[in-house]
């Protein structure tokens, strides 16, 4: 076996949990195989690049070896070389947004609260890191 189709190649070394996750970012745009967008039968064969955004999660990975069944996370890890960059540093990824729920009224002492917590800077906030 010299080929096999992305999304099942995707779903049998575990890059996603279901071959219907692997089939789904294929039709969404969010696969490619060596630059190029991706269908669900795409052929891919060793030495393939494959770029993929499934679960919010960037991945870059080289195709070593063609597999069809779904295998042991031990034995999936030596059919592909992972190139992916590592995730930016806590400083530089973005500070979360507090979201509440449309209808929910004004904010309560205690929500305002969690609220200032998650600004950096804050005035309830101890520099030191101290209690």
């Amino acid at each position: 076996m010299d080929s096999t189709r992305v999304d099942r190649w995707l779903w049998a070394v575990r890059l996603t949990k279901t071959r219907a996750d692997a089939a789904e970012a294929c039709r969404g745009g969010h696969v490619r195989v060596n630059d190029t967008p991706a269908k669900p039968a795409t052929p891919v064969k060793p030495g393939d690049t494959v770029r993929t955004r499934v679960y919010e999660i960037p991945r870059i990975v080289e195709v070593t070896k063609v597999i069809e069944k779904r295998v042991g996370a031990p034995v999936a890890v030596t059919c592909y070389v992972d190139h992916t960059p590592p995730p930016p540093p806590p400083e530089e990824r973005p500070a979360p947004v507090a979201v509440r729920d449309r209808g929910a009224g004004r904010p309560t002492k205690r929500d305002r609260r969690m609220i200032d917590a998650l600004r950096p800077g804050a005035p309830g906030e101890d520099p030191s890191g101290g209690g």
